[in-house]
């Protein structure tokens, strides 16, 4: 007797062509590929590939990264939070209010800050989760409360929107070097010295590497996207997101707690604003009230760029990773390329159009919609 078994008529066969369509990074490596090609072609001798210009774009990717990822898991668990700009430049100006006007000390400053953005998250999930309301309105209203106490607060307390002085207050805390620090500084000095990469050649730092080391900023940044990975796809409450965003009523059915998924997503995402906020005051070493405007939207462009659906359930944290990579070399690219920066902003609506029209027709091509 044959081992062979008839096929089952009722299992679609699907080409290779098309698994490799659906997969959610399709769209950021594409992206990815097309971009680089374009900049080593037209930008590669205007110093863009070299030690510095790799880490100018790469600190402005792993800005993108560093919400993208946060933005990411909540859009696959089917939510929105248009708040993140807003908590970026809150959490920032609380840092420095209690640091430097309260005179804490810069880790409690640190820590109060993401115990109060993070509350504001749940906030924005209990709120989200309790009265049905559609997560864009709800967080569109922290959007402008968050900026409205951006403002206010400093305002009462010094009569100005930019507080100063962080680095100093900063200076020798046990805290803020996880955030305003940099590592490999050792390393980057032989690459120097052995002339693998350029140095200065004049002025106080005379020898020094043009590169003095990693910024956390970007350690972060891998961070989040290997945490982010892994839980979405290693665990089973990866699943509970995938599931919370593709259907609700099924998964609450099946037993998935979708209320305390959206809660704890829209935390994870006030968590990623408030680490952004941190390491960027520590490199200016101040805060001011129009920090983050407009990061939520391209935090959204990063997700959408990298697969994930606007209607939830679907997506990849190595695609938004991919999304935010592309923002970052092209935001720095163009000024490399000696084209004008406000075309920047073309750039986005025109990639996130092609975007949505691609994951558009993945979606179909997944459901079996015509």
């Amino acid at each position: 007797m044959s081992d062979a078994s008839p096929a089952d008529e009722r299992v679609k066969d699907i080409s290779r062509f098309r698994k490799a369509l659906i997969r959610p990074e399709l769209g950021g490596m594409v992206g990815t590929v097309a971009v680089f090609t374009f900049f080593l072609l037209f930008a590669f001798d205007s110093g863009m590939f070299n030690a510095q210009g790799i880490m100018n774009w790469s600190v402005v990717s792993a800005q993108f990264v560093i919400i993208a990822v946060g933005a990411c898991l909540l859009m696959i668990a089917g939510e929105f939070d248009l708040s993140v700009g807003s908590m970026i430049g809150f959490a920032g100006m609380m840092i420095a209010i209690f640091g430097v006007t309260l005179e804490w000390p810069m880790w409690s400053a640190i820590m109060i800050t993401f115990v109060i953005c993070i509350t504001f998250g749940a906030l924005n999930g209990y709120i989200v989760v309790r009265t049905g309301l559609p997560s864009f309105i709800v967080t569109l209203a922290t959007l402008f409360i968050l900026r409205g106490f951006t403002i206010f607060i400093p305002q009462t307390l010094e009569r100005k929107t930019i507080i100063g002085g962080i680095r100093d207050v900063a200076e020798g805390d046990w805290l803020a070097p996880v955030f305003g620090g940099k590592i490999l500084g050792g390393l980057f000095t032989w690459m120097g010295d052995a002339g693998i990469i350029g140095v200065f050649e004049r002025g106080t730092r005379e020898g020094q590497p043009v590169v003095d080391g990693i910024p956390m900023l970007i350690v972060w940044a891998f961070a989040l996207i290997i945490f982010g990975h892994i839980l979405l796809t290693r665990t089973r409450f990866g699943n509970w997101i995938f599931a919370s965003g593709g259907d609700a009523d099924a998964a609450r059915n099946s037993g998935v707690p979708v209320n305390k998924v959206k809660i704890l997503m829209f935390m994870f995402t006030a968590c990623c604003a408030t680490i952004f906020a941190t390491c960027q005051v520590m490199e200016f070493g101040s805060a001011g009230a129009d920090r983050g405007l407009l990061k939520e939207f391209e935090a959204i462009i990063a997700v959408v760029i990298g697969g994930a659906l606007l209607t939830g359930g679907y997506g990849s944290v190595i695609g938004a990773a991919l999304g935010a990579l592309i923002f970052g070399v092209v935001q720095q690219g163009l000024f490399f390329a000696g084209v004008e920066s406000s075309l920047f902003r073309v750039f986005l609506g025109v990639i996130l159009l092609f975007a949505v029209i691609l994951n558009t027709y993945i979606r179909r091509i997944i459901t079996g919609e015509r």
